[in-house]
This record gives structure tokens, C-alpha cells and sequence, in this order.
């Protein structure tokens, strides 16, 4: 199930099998990726049965699941059309997962044809699909590498085509923070990238919460069969924005950021499953 966003494409056996042999001996289809997984949550078709098997268990302990992807492409748009709204115009979108309908690119360059976009993933199949859709797009580009570093990343070539670090960026870590460890330090990767752009950039976070018992079983499940997957507490995501100014309503369950739309005063297990927020770098 999905709200608003519907695909109705089944999920193929073979989602690279029109891909070069060198991309199809990159892609690991003996355990579940990050990008592919969520690719299943919203109904894409460019996943496996290994990455469908692991949201099936997921499934089990928290059947909304479906419509908490739903809720974070949805606060994708409101938050992107926002910065668009505070003059930005351009982009770094980190472990952006498989480029696919109302992605940042979309839904910026529809509020700002001038925007630019940058798509930051390490799954091989995020940069073999994303080169094909974005093909004849020159203000959108895919980069393959780890956001866990940062220097690659900022001296990566397509990013400096398109990102000038002298203006505001809307730098995005949209669902994938909880993909790393403490020991890994998702803090100071924060900073680094934070640290390189200048002031009136904007920062966007989303992130699963450990809201309830519910999410402490699907944590369990996501570190099991996925190796990543830590639900903080709502202080701990908060933290990623010290030294920023947070956008009102601040870090709150995903339906209740800035919502288009009237929210529920109780919010389901799946609606506080991920909260998020936006902040300026004063």
C-alpha cells in the first residue's frame, strides 16, 4: 500500500539484465541493499527477491512499512519545494537510493527549471539506471560513491560541475543516516559536508526513531537480515542540527512536518516510525 504516489509496475526477476556484464558482476544479489529495499517499498521494479524477502520480514513487525516510504517521499517534496522557496537552487541528495517518480531533480526543477541536482548513492544499479533516466538531463547527475566520505564526494568532478560551493546548497541525508553505525560517526559526517558549504545552506534529515517497541523489533530485524538500520531517539536525531537553525515545526514525526494536508492528533506506530526536520546554517 502507498498514499498519494502509486506504481504500478511489478517488481521484475531480472531488474539489470539489459545492463553491461560489468555492471551485473557489480551488483551483489545475495543479500539485500539499502537502495533496492526501499525501491520495494515504493513499489518500484528494480529490486530482487532477496531484497523482497527482507521487506516481507519487516512486514511482520511493522505492517505499515509501505506507507512509511510513502510518508518520506512525501516530505521529500514539501521539504525540497521549501528550500526552492528560500532561493536554493541546488542539491547534494546523499544515499539518494534508485532515482524514481517525484525524486529531488523532479520535483526542484519543476518549482526552478535553473536547479541542480546531485544523486550520491554506492549500489552500482542507483548509477546504471540513473544515467539512463537522467540522460538527457545536464543539471542532474549520478555519483557512485560512499557518503561516509565526504572528501571524495566533494572533490568528485560532477559535483563540482554542478554545485557552487560560494552559494547555498540544500544538503539532503534523506533515510539514510540510520544506515550508519555509531562507530562510523554520522555525526561528523555531517559536519564535514555542512562545513563545506557556505551560510544560507540548508540541511534535511530524515531518520528512523525509537518511538516504540514496535521500531525497537524492526530494529532488531534491519541490524539481523540488513547489517545496518539504528533507530535513535528523538535527542539523538535532533543532535545532527546543533549549531543550526532549525525550521519551525523542528524535528517531529514525518506527517507533521509542514504537511500539506490535516494530520491525525494521534499518530499510527507506521507515521512515528521516522521523524525528520530542515535546518539554515546561519
Amino acid at each position: 500500500m502507498r498514499l498519494m504516489i502509486t506504481f504500478s509496475a511489478p517488481a521484475r526477476e531480472d531488474p539489470v539484465a539489459d545492463m553491461s556484464d560489468e555492471w551485473n558482476s557489480a551488483i551483489d544479489t545475495s543479500r539485500p541493499s539499502i537502495a533496492r529495499a526501499y525501491d520495494v517499498v515504493l513499489n518500484g521494479k528494480d529490486n530482487f527477491e532477496v531484497d523482497r524477502r527482507f521487506v516481507a520480514e519487516i512486514v511482520k513487525v511493522v505492517p505499515e512499512i509501505y506507507d512509511v516510504a510513502a510518508y518520506n517521499r512525501q516530505i521529500l517534496g514539501r521539504a525540497v519545494r521549501f528550500l526552492v522557496d528560500q532561493g536554493i537552487d541546488q542539491f547534494i541528495d546523499l544515499g539518494s537510493g534508485l532515482p524514481t517518480v517525484e525524486n529531488t531533480h523532479q520535483v526542484a526543477q519543476r518549482a526552478n527549471p535553473d536547479s541542480r541536482v546531485v544523486y550520491v548513492d554506492n549500489d552500482p544499479m542507483v548509477l546504471a539506471h540513473g544515467r539512463a533516466l537522467l540522460a538527457e538531463n545536464d543539471r542532474t547527475a549520478v555519483v557512485t560513491s560512499d557518503l561516509r566520505d565526504p572528501t571524495a564526494i566533494l572533490g568528485d568532478a560532477d559535483v563540482k560541475r554542478l554545485i557552487d560551493f560560494d552559494r547555498p546548497v540544500g544538503v539532503m541525508l534523506v533515510g539514510i543516516l540510520h544506515h550508519l553505525h555509531d562507530d562510523e560517526d554520522p555525526r561528523g559526517i555531517v559536519e564535514a559536508y555542512m562545513a563545506a558549504v557556505p551560510s544560507g545552506s540548508y540541511l534535511f534529515i530524515t531518520h528512523f526513531c525509537d518511538s516504540s517497541q514496535d521500531s525497537r523489533d524492526a530494529e532488531k530485524k534491519f541490524l539481523a537480515l540488513l547489517g545496518t538500520g539504528r533507530f535513535r531517539t528523538v535527542a539523538e536525531i535532533t543532535a545532527f542540527f546543533d549549531g543550526f537553525e532549525l525550521v519551525e515545526p523542528g524535528v517531529v514525526p514525518l506527517p507533521q512536518w509542514r504537511p500539506d494536508e490535516a494530520v491525525p492528533a494521534e499518530l499510527t506506530v507506521g507515521q512515528r516510525l521516522m521523524y525528520g526536520g530542515v535546518a539554515r546554517k546561519p
